[in-house]
């Protein structure tokens, strides 16, 4: 059993997935497959750690192109931030996202044709080296004990297996499955649960319960054809 006192950010984040109670059975299957990739990274407002945390997601996108098989993660802990409330973790996890959109696109990678690049549509998704990845950020300020993890932390999950488990009919067990568990650990259902293409995704991915009106911040700056 791990001391939670002398853990490092790693063996934290994977206690807190193994647990019992933990709702969320994908990230469970991830875990115990060895499919789920876990950087510790300073600051979740550094960018130093950029390139080093897009490289690696370009990797995982290559690695599904070439091998796309199902419950494959990458999880970035950001080991130096104290505790933010849901609107700052909120507004840090879109600098971040943003930063990493605008290597992507320096690096002259489309956006995936399969999501929409526009944050306000039903079917949007982030984009890294030509792959969608559906973002989970994780906190020790959330008020969804799912998401109430010691540190910030972004879980990038390539967006296609959710597509594949469509087909197959997995995809509507795994959510049920996940629902049902998340409200069972909290004691309501999350308001902010949607099948994708209902709502934008950019809604969930903060953890925080937004507002009606909220408005995404980030914007995919796609280069200029000469």
């Amino acid at each position: 059993m791990t001391n939670h006192e002398t853990a490092t950010p790693k063996e934290a984040l994977t206690c807190f997935i193994d647990a019992q109670k933990f709702p969320c059975v994908g990230a469970k299957a991830s875990l115990a497959k060895g499919n789920m990739e876990i950087l510790t990274a300073s600051s979740l407002f550094y960018t130093g750690d950029d390139k080093d945390i897009y490289s690696r997601l370009s990797g995982q996108a290559y690695r599904y192109r070439t091998d796309p098989h199902m419950f494959q993660s990458f999880a970035v802990i950001f080991a130096d931030d104290n505790t933010l409330s849901e609107r700052e973790f909120e507004q840090a996890l879109w600098i971040r996202l943003q930063a990493l959109s605008d290597i992507d696109v320096a690096a002259g990678c489309s956006h995936d044709q399969e999501v929409s690049a526009d944050p306000d549509a039903g079917n949007f998704s982030v984009s890294f080296a030509g792959a969608a990845f559906f973002i989970v950020g994780l906190h020790p300020g959330s008020s969804r004990p799912a998401r109430r993890f010691s540190k910030p932390t972004i879980i990038f999950n390539i967006h296609d297996q959710f597509e594949q488990m469509r087909k197959t009919g997995l995809y509507n067990q795994l959510q049920a499955s996940i629902s049902e568990r998340d409200t069972a650990l909290a004691g309501s259902r999350n308001p902010m649960l949607a099948p994708h293409g209902m709502i934008s995704a950019a809604r969930q991915y903060s953890g925080r319960q937004v507002e009606a009106d909220w408005a995404c911040p980030f914007h995919r700056k796609e280069k200029k054809a000469p």
